[in-house]
């Protein structure tokens, strides 16, 4: 049975995930506030080498948090949780195509799944707010809207593709202050790749979203656009691997560890 939405903020992250394993599906933006979420795709072992190159070479859209054994479905940043059942929505690829949206994944998993959790922008949401930077998806009750640029990430091995960057509309009063807070967090994609006008990326409309959903401007806000771990799915998928396991964009695995553990200043 699935379970209603849990109230934005007021959950702990291991009942986020046990919520979460009972079949409830939803965007993470605003849950369990203060503690670090992540992207999750696992492939198989034998593109591993080229996924951590990757992430090497494209550090702001790919920061790695953690990099599991092959076929581990346990996590170091988050004990006893199931990377398996612990998100509310998974993808999973074959042949670079989609072929399923499930909401857990045990039973296709594999012994040869490499699985890397990389750093979600979700993470400094909570110092966004403290700052009193308002979060205009959260207020909407939305998924934060996320784009294909036109800027090409460095290739490595058997994967490229553009960068893609999640946009937050922010008060022209407060863009130097959210520049400033995210840029502290390197782990979770740092400070923001572009401020203005969106077409120096190459995104023709805000209202057309790649992933998640439009969110409503209010007068004086501007758009600010921070690197996304999409970007890892993207370049994965023009590989065409056999088999690959992500998360629904938007539905990050919520970790244990806090989003201040991750400031370097």
């Amino acid at each position: 049975m699935t379970l209603p939405p849990v109230r934005l903020g007021n959950i702990s992250p291991a009942a986020a995930r046990e919520v979460f394993r009972a079949g409830t599906a939803q965007p993470t933006s605003g849950l369990a506030l203060g503690h670090t979420q992540a992207n999750l795709i696992a492939l198989p072992r034998e593109y591993a080498y080229d996924m951590l190159l990757f992430a090497q070479r494209n550090p702001k859209p790919c920061p790695v948090l953690e990099v599991t054994e092959p076929g581990s479905w346990t996590s170091v940043l988050a004990p006893g949780a199931d990377l398996r059942t612990d998100l509310p929505a998974y993808r999973v690829w074959r042949d670079g195509r989609l072929a399923d949206s499930p909401r857990e994944v045990r039973d296709v998993w594999r012994d040869d799944l490499v699985t890397f959790l990389i750093g979600c922008s979700f993470s400094f949401e909570t110092l966004l707010l403290a700052a009193g930077v308002p979060l205009r998806h959260v207020e909407q009750s939305v998924n934060v809207p996320m784009y294909v640029t036109d800027r090409d990430c460095v290739p490595a091995g058997r994967l490229r593709g553009p960068l893609v960057v999640s946009m937050r509309p922010v008060p022209a009063e407060a863009v130097a202050r959210a520049a400033a807070i995210t840029a502290l967090m390197p782990a979770v994609h740092g400070a923001p790749v572009h401020v203005g006008e969106p077409e120096a990326l190459g995104i023709a409309d805000l209202d057309k979203p790649d992933f998640g959903e439009p969110v409503t401007f209010h007068s004086g806000d501007v758009p600010m656009f921070w690197a996304c771990g999409v970007t890892s799915q993207t370049a994965v998928m023009s590989a065409a691997p056999p088999f690959a396991i992500t998360h629904e964009p938007g539905c990050m695995f919520i970790t244990d560890a806090r989003d201040t553990d991750y400031r370097v200043a």
